[in-house]
């Protein structure tokens, strides 16, 4: 039976090991977002263009061109914060689908948990989105938007955001490994739900009888929550005013039950990686 020094040795080197692997989650998250603009001209702030960018044609298309939002106070605002925050769910699952393979020659020289691969990638991906939010916030302000205290309920959605997003990755970083055709697949499913979770348009904008099962999507819940905190909250459809009861709770539980379930599938193939890639 292990005397109590014993215990206290065996707890401090676990301890110092979970540390180092947290620092290494750190290390390869900071080097991630270096060489994505490593020899660029503009280097970091092409995680700033491209936004805007998109931002821009959208926003010439659909509102000037189209009149989408011509209804809603502050839509360019509205709008961009429905970008920057699809593109980060874009880039983090993008990212983490290919994490592992891009990975490959490091897991097959070192041992070391898998999952800090994934959590590397989605970490690198909130760091842009965090200087996304920079400008966010700057074009809020000109605009003369005061959102008040409630705006902490914002890093609650972020966080529901970053849980979603690394499920969702958890599923598609094992499936690559065996099968690339996740790729394409997945390039579909995210222009589907580009356009199914009211990136670009106000959801006053299709009948009523279809809000709920749009809000019972997370990334639409989130955009619009955001949008009701930071940006709108007398004109933004959230999910609280259209869905009642349990079913109500199934937008913010999709991304914890995902997280889940996403690391236990992950956690039990991680073993044949080495082998697969």
């Amino acid at each position: 039976m292990p005397t109590k020094s014993e215990n206290q040795l065996k707890t401090g080197v676990e301890f110092k090991v979970s540390r180092n692997y947290w620092g290494l989650v750190r290390e390869l998250a900071v080097a991630d977002f270096k060489l994505k603009y490593q020899g660029s001209v503009f280097g970091y702030l092409w995680s700033l263009m491209k936004p805007l960018a998109l931002f821009g044609i959208l926003y010439l298309v659909f509102s000037v061109l189209a009149k989408f939002g011509s209804n809603i106070d502050h839509y360019p605002q509205y709008l961009l914060l429905g970008v920057v925050l699809w593109n980060y769910f874009a880039e983090s699952t993008g990212n983490g689908m290919r994490a592992i393979v891009d990975k490959s020659d490091l897991i097959r020289k070192v041992y070391f948990p898998r999952i800090v691969i994934m959590l590397a990638s989605s970490l690198s991906a909130l760091i842009t989105l965090a200087l996304n939010l920079v400008v966010v916030v700057i074009f809020i302000a000109l605009a003369g938007i005061a959102p008040g205290f409630i705006t902490l309920a914002f890093l609650g959605l972020i966080a529901e955001l970053f849980l979603l997003s690394l499920g969702i990755s958890f599923f598609l970083g094992a499936l690559y490994v065996r099968y690339r055709d996740f790729v394409y697949i997945w390039e579909v499913v995210l222009q589907l739900l580009f356009y199914a979770s009211a990136v670009i348009f106000p959801l006053n904008m299709v009948p009523a009888q279809y809000h709920a099962l749009l809000l019972l999507n997370p990334i639409s819940q989130i955009l619009q929550d955001s949008r009701d905190i930071l940006v709108n909250p007398t004109q933004t459809i959230t999910t609280s005013e259209v869905i009642h009861g349990p079913l109500m709770l199934v937008p913010y539980a999709l991304p914890v039950l995902l997280a889940v379930f996403g690391f236990i599938y992950f956690e039990r193939v991680a073993s044949r990686f080495a082998e697969d890639v």
